[in-house]
This record gives structure tokens, sequence and C-alpha cells, in this order.
């Protein structure tokens, strides 16, 4: 006898789930009406720090995870951005960061000058305040000259600080820019024994700054939000910690190589000490080069003021450059239009217009790391 045919009912049916999910994908996506506003700080591995509620006395630190669909939006201190789910700011708590807020002014560069990538330095800053050594190590108007065309480029305000200015008298490099309408604040270190390769005290915590120029630059800062950008060894974090009460890592320059020893990590930004709602400054570090390739040429010449009318009398198409025949700005340069500094002036420009990517990466490598 036959072995009996079994019976087969739906308990025996096996359905293997769908990889993708169960519904398809839809473009809609929530509105987030109940997001809470907060402000970027930091951003360190995927986490991003944002204060909330600020100046009022709910104010919190808030830490968040940036939602899938942002995940090729660049968020940088000094964003503004809405943040959902748990918003307490309790330890050990994380919100979802679902959405960037229009930014007020975006502070960009690029690897080098023939990169085309956006490379996000810091949002919504109404200054930046560039910060130089007038020694040890060297300053370069190459780089100057660069941070004010990504400055003006992105609205912000420009501000130069000459440091260690007791060390170097710093007339020769501002020559360069005496027809420029922007503020100049020189710095003296305030104990000529401190003064020198690595000006800290003996505890190995902050700089004898001068008292000085320090509270120039406070009326500067307040109610604004200022970035500071300068090579590493030339003061700049202890300038931030006089100025907000930090403990930002600072550090001095090798006395061999001449160039300064990178020590902040992680750009931030900090509150100002006893100052308006609204004063910030923002600590940025590692920048290795500040290409200009996202820059239209037009707009680099923009940041010359002293040699633009010279170009009244370019023919049509002059680019300016080194290569350009009858470029009006010769004429208005040799004539001492621009001034005694007008030939130094006229070669930086130049070798903006026609970088070299190669030439500015020597540069960079000259300087040491950007902060």
């Amino acid at each position: 006898m036959g072995r009996s045919a079994r019976s087969w009912d739906e308990s025996d049916v096996r359905i293997r789930p769908n990889k993708k999910g169960s519904r398809p994908r839809t473009k809609d996506r929530p509105s987030h009406d109940d997001a809470v506003l907060g402000r970027i700080i930091t951003v360190d591995r995927g986490r991003y720090t944002a204060v909330v509620a600020e100046d009022t006395t709910e104010e919190r630190t808030v830490v968040a995870a940036r939602a899938r669909e942002l995940r090729r939006t660049p968020v940088v201190p000094g964003d503004f951005v809405a943040l959902v789910g748990d918003v307490s700011g309790a330890p050990d708590t994380l919100a979802r960061l679902v959405r960037v807020e229009e930014r007020k002014t975006v502070l960009r560069r690029s690897a080098d000058d023939s990169d085309p990538v956006e490379r996000v330095v810091v949002a919504n800053a109404d200054q930046l305040v560039i910060v130089v050594a007038a020694a040890n190590p060297e300053p370069r108007t190459g780089f100057i000259d660069r941070a004010l065309v990504a400055a003006y480029d992105a609205g912000i305000e420009p501000l130069l600080l000459v440091t260690k200015a007791d060390v170097k008298d710093p007339a020769e490099l501002l020559a360069n820019y005496l027809s420029l309408d922007f503020p100049v604040i020189i710095s003296r270190t305030a104990d000529a024994e401190a003064s020198g390769i690595d000006a800290r005290s003996d505890d190995g915590l902050s700089a004898r700054l001068d008292g000085a120029a320090v509270e120039r630059l406070r009326e500067y800062l307040d109610g604004k939000v200022t970035v500071l950008l300068g090579h590493s060894g030339v003061g700049k974090s202890t300038m931030v910690n006089a100025l907000t009460g930090a403990e930002r890592a600072t550090g001095g320059v090798n006395a061999v190589t001449g160039r300064g020893r990178h020590t902040s990590s992680s750009a931030l930004a900090l509150r100002l000490d006893e100052a308006p709602a609204g004063s910030w400054i923002i600590d940025t570090p590692g920048i290795r080069s500040f290409g200009l390739a996202l820059v239209d040429p037009d707009r680099i010449m923009h940041a010359f003021p002293d040699l633009e009318p010279g170009t009244e009398s370019c023919e049509r198409g002059c680019k300016h450059d080194a290569n350009a025949v009858r470029c009006g700005l010769d004429d208005w340069v040799t004539s001492g239009s621009a001034g005694e500094a007008g030939p130094a002036r006229l070669a930086s420009l130049r070798r903006l217009l026609g970088a070299d990517p190669r030439q500015e990466a020597k540069e960079t490598k000259e300087l040491g790391t950007v902060i």
C-alpha cells in the first residue's frame, strides 16, 4: 500500500522578506514643524553639538546625528539647524539633525586652486580675523591676500591682527595694505623676556598678551560672529583663550624649521566673555591650503580695490594676469596711482589670477599647517 499524499496548507508557505522594505519609498519628507532650532558649535566624528534656546533660561547643549537625507550636506560651526527627537540635552542622549537653515554667509575654500570641490569652513560669520605673526613664523602676503579674497567673496568683513610685533617691526608687511579699508590691530608680547620663538609662560599656559590689543580686538567682536584664521604658532588660540576664558591648546614655533606646532584639532565656536548676546568666536584648525578655485576671477579683482580702477583702461576681455598684453594695471601701477606698494600688490594679484596649484602647495609646505 503506497504512502498517503501529505495535505498542504498556508502554514507551510514561507515568504522571504523584501530586502528593500515592504513599502515603496517616497520622495515626500516630514516637514518637522515641531523641530527646535540650534546653533552648531562643533563637529566631531559624525556628532554635531548645538546650542539650543540660546540666551534664555532654557539654554542647553544638544548632541545630534545627521539624518540620512542630509548625508551629502556639509554641516559646520555657525550653522543653524533643525533638531528633532530627544533635544533635552541630558547626558547620553542623541537628537536627530533634519535640516540646515539658509546661511547668511559661507566662508569656503578648495583644496588647491584647481580643485572644484567646495569645502565649507564656517557658516553665518560676520567677520574674519586674519592672524599673522610679525616673525616666527614669518608672515606671507600671499596667505593674507588669499584670506582677503575669501572674505570679500563671502561678504564677510576682514580684520588683520599682527602678533609678536615686539620681535619684528611689521611696518614693511603693513605697507602692502595701507590703501585698503579694513582694521589692523598690532599686538606685542607684554613681557619682553617671554617673546620670541615660544612666547609662553613658565607653566605652559597662555602667553603674556598685550592687554591693550586684546581690548581693542574685543571692541570689534561684540555682538558678532567672528572666525579666526592663521598659521600655527602665531598666537591665535592664545588670543581665543584670553577673549573667552577657554583652554584651547596653544603651541609655539619649531626653532629649526620655523613652523608652528599644530594644536587645535577641531573647529569650535566659543562665546565671548562678558559680551552682548550673539558674540561668538570660531577657532578654526587644520586648513593646510586655502585654494580659490571656487572664486570667480572678477571677484578676486574686487579684493584689490587699490588696483581695480586701473582696469578701466584695459582692452575688452583682459584677464589682468601675467600673460595679458596692454593691461591697464601696468600703467596704473607705474604712474604711482596704487601707491608705493603697487608693484607688490599687482604681483600678488597676478599670482592669484594665474595661480599654479603646485606653487600654492609649496607655499603651504613652507608655512606649515594653517589653523
